[in-house]
């Protein structure tokens, strides 16, 4: 199985075989078949009606997936209905009967196809169903509540072939006189409601204290050795979230499952991040594992775990982030909320798990004065775009594009206004742009926005600092970067940011002063910062480390054009020519209109006997 093609998720299965199969078959194959195929292309309809995929449709067996155990059941029943109708067309012996098991769980998806216990449970939540009748696993009967008028007989605990725990089983009653009956089910008399209210505020206090105890008291880990790792670190900040343990009821666990695949989902949408996936850490599921091991098994520097307790309509989540091969817990929180809207809770955790994730693992500093967004597609849409602003003209279209978009989405997210100026920076500097002060005005307004809905944001400032660079107002450059260091001074991205302000204004030694704790708050700089790194370098004269910091960042990000361009100048003031034509060539792959003489215009750099360097360097490139 090509673990890059598979993923895990939640879904409600649907399986459905013939009873009897056999038995018709040695009587009359043809006829069999026959009906079969009717019988099934009639599902497949239904199926397709209430918004469910088929998978599988083997022999008499159809296996089929639903977003919604709501739209499975609705179907199923349907489905029962419409062959029973048909049946009474066939004689008695030759009528088919499908059984129908649906289960709500976790599946392994590869491609169309889906397996894992998920679908297992399912299979055996079938069989116990009767001819023409349906059977649903506790999960998915949980999760329907009284939303479809519908009776349930309770099968008691069933113990299936290859399913560990025992599995809760409900026969559909479809009958009016059954609607919202539940037959068989023996519930523990009701706890007045005062003891209740007592025993769930122990138990969200013990888990506090528990909590705060494993924050501030738990035991040193053990630091894991590079060298005793099974595979090789990337070169970008790596993760693993190992399935979040549920404490308590075994039917909550699919709460513990989904939230686990939302953070890895979104975690493995950031651009800046190794995200291992989900079928090598459920893996783990279950067993008492230690994170050293995660670490070494998986080749990532960091583990998220954390587990879920549900007490009633409230819910209990915590989540830590370990740094395993310093053995330093990172990062811990807990969040207790009511269970309202299950999904609307994940994507809030998510939220919160991901930016503390980004704040503590890139050196962006501490965010929480920020105010930030809460909607987790508006904050990858803006992580995303990123990564695309300025590397050459169509990826800053781009990204400009998905920062309009997280904008639409969330129209108070300030980052975003910011960055969204940034791009504007952008074509006003590469010659991209019909009307530079135009650009360079909107940049303007754009800043103004994000300062104006949160004062307390650094990258506004950095927008202004730009700004003042392309209008050679290096002062006032450094002024901005110092303001926006001011406001986050843990923040790796922030110090950068002022490093490439301090060199363009000719402040070589200050610059890489501000580089070198730029490179301690953030070990994993990406392109953009090893850019702003590396060219303090090159306005102190130190070409060489200078050269280093441009090819990390062409590691980075192959597609940004200034890695190549300053590689091709610094090779060709230095005379090697051979290297300055190979960067030039790529950098016109990029930027086919790329200019030299519309460069030299540009006002970036104060001392310009520097900047003519890097000009001369270029056209010996072969550059014009």
């Amino acid at each position: 199985m090509a673990t890059g093609d598979v993923k895990r998720k939640l879904t409600a299965i649907f399986s459905a075989d013939v009873e009897g199969y056999s038995r018709l078959m040695g009587e009359d194959e043809l006829a069999t078949v026959e009906t079969l195929t009717s019988h099934k292309e009639t599902m497949g309809k239904l199926i397709r009606q209430y918004r469910g995929r088929v998978v599988d449709s083997t022999g008499d067996n159809l296996l089929a997936e639903f977003a919604s155990v709501v739209d499975a059941v609705q179907c199923a029943v349907e489905v029962q209905q419409v062959l029973s109708s048909k049946n009474e067309a066939l004689p008695e012996n030759r009528r088919m009967y499908f059984r129908i098991g649906i289960n709500s769980g976790d599946v392994i998806e590869e491609g169309e196809r889906i397996y894992g216990d998920g679908v297992n449970v399912a299979a055996r939540v079938e069989s116990l169903a009767k001819g023409g009748g349906i059977s649903i696993s506790g999960t998915a009967y949980d999760q329907l509540g009284k939303k479809l008028p519908l009776g349930y007989e309770y099968l008691g605990e069933q113990t299936v072939k290859n399913i560990e725990k025992p599995v809760r089983v409900y026969r559909v009653l479809t009958g009016a006189e059954a609607a919202g009956k539940v037959i068989g089910e023996k519930r523990p008399k009701p706890i007045p409601w005062r003891w209740a209210a007592v025993a769930i505020a122990i138990v969200i206090l013990a888990a506090g204290v528990l909590a705060v105890w494993n924050f501030y008291f738990r035991p040193a880990l053990e630091p894991v050795s590079e060298e005793d790792m099974a595979l090789p670190l990337p070169d970008r900040p790596s993760i693993a979230v190992l399935p979040f343990t549920n404490i308590g009821e075994p039917e909550q666990e699919y709460i513990a499952d989904g939230i686990t695949e939302q953070i890895i989902t979104a975690l493995a949408r950031n651009p800046y991040l190794f995200v291992i996936a989900s079928n090598s850490t459920f893996t783990y599921k279950g067993k008492p594992v230690k994170v050293q091991q995660v670490s070494r098994e998986l080749g990532v520097r960091h583990v998220v775990e954390g587990s879920i307790q549900r007490s009633g309509d409230r819910i209990r989540i915590t989540a830590q982030l370990i740094d395993a091969t310093r053995g330093e817990h990172i990062w811990a929180e807990n969040y207790d909320r009511d269970l309202k809207d299950l999904f609307a809770l994940q994507d809030e955790i998510t939220m919160k798990i991901l930016r503390a994730t980004m704040g503590k693992l890139l050196g962006w500093g501490e965010q929480s004065r920020e105010k930030g967004t809460t909607h987790v597609e508006a904050y990858l849409k803006w992580l995303k775009a990123r990564t695309l602003v300025a590397t050459n003209e169509a990826n800053n279209r781009l990204a400009r594009q998905m920062f309009e978009e997280s904008i639409a989405l969330d129209p108070e997210f300030a980052n975003a206004y910011a960055m969204l100026g940034i791009s504007y920076c952008a074509q006003a500097m590469n010659g991209w742009s019909q009307s530079p002060g135009k650009d360079l005005q909107r940049a303007f307004e754009l800043a103004q926005k994000a300062i104006g809905l949160d004062h307390s944001l650094h990258s506004p400032h950095v927008t202004l600092a730009w700004i003042y660079v392309l209008k050679g107002k290096h002062d006032e450059a450094v002024a901005e970067g110092k303001k926006a260091v001011d406001l986050v001074p843990s923040s790796g991205w922030a110090n950068a940011q002022l490093c490439a302000f301090l060199a363009y204004a000719d402040r070589p030694e200050e610059a890489i002063l501000v580089s070198q704790n730029a490179l301690r708050l953030n070990p994993f700089p990406n392109h953009w910062e090893l850019s702003f790194l590396g060219n303090a370098y090159f306005v102190a004269s130190r070409y060489e480390e200078a050269l280093t910091f441009f090819k990390k960042m062409q590691e980075r990000n192959p597609d940004n054009m200034w890695a190549y361009s300053y590689q091709a100048g610094i090779y060709g003031h230095l005379g090697r020519e051979e290297e300055a034509r190979a960067a030039a060539k790529e950098l016109l792959r990029l930027n086919p209109k790329f200019s030299v003489e519309q460069l030299e215009k540009m006002p970036w750099y104060k001392n310009r006997d520097k900047w003519n360097l890097l000009i001369n360097g270029l056209r010996r490139a072969g550059l014009k």
